[in-house]
């Protein structure tokens, strides 16, 4: 619910009663912040969309709406957009399953690098969505233990599987190795 925004009685009641029948795995907060800038009228759409992102471990994170869709300086290319969050929150998940599952292998990884990459169209009713995000992991391996190239593909297959937030998007996932 939004702050200050008083929900609908029958909203209220069948949220409350969907949160009876569900217990939850873990709560993810991330506090959100923006203001507008003195002098800014806001309502001609000239203002700025630089804000910050805090999570629970003390980090705070510049962010802002992608300078492919607001232009620079109304968007602050130095700031995160929700776009690369997304790819960005996919690739990190996929990564650290892997590694989990590559660990109780007993595969030794030594480094694992991604360049996701997230394409943006627009669906039929031309609605802009992220339909595609390929990851492209570059892992190196050390140790005695070394995995097959079907290895690998079953530990990334494992990995997305897992990943709750691969679980939780409509985009497609794609894996290149």
């Amino acid at each position: 619910m939004l702050p200050g925004v008083a929900p609908s009685p029958g909203l209220s009641a069948g949220l409350a009663r969907a949160e009876e029948k569900k217990v939850a795995m873990s709560t993810t907060v991330a506090a959100i912040a923006w203001s507008r800038q003195p002098g800014e009228a806001f309502i001609d759409h000239r203002y700025f969309r630089r804000h910050h992102w805090s999570f629970d471990g003390g980090q705070t994170l510049l962010a802002s709406a992608s300078p492919e869709v607001v232009r620079i300086p109304l968007a602050d290319p130095a700031g995160i957009d929700p776009e690369e969050a997304l790819v960005a929150s996919l690739a990190s998940c996929h990564m650290l399953f892997f590694l989990d599952f590559a660990a109780r292998e007993c595969f030794r990884v030594a480094s694992y690098r991604d360049e996701a990459v997230g394409l943006m169209e627009k669906d039929a009713r031309q609605r802009e969505w992220m339909s595609l995000v390929t990851l492209r992991p570059q892992i190196v391996f050390d140790g005695d233990k070394r995995p097959s190239a079907q290895e690998i593909a079953d530990l990334h297959h494992k990995a997305h599987d897992h990943c709750y937030i691969a679980n939780s998007v409509k985009a497609q996932v794609r894996i290149e190795t």
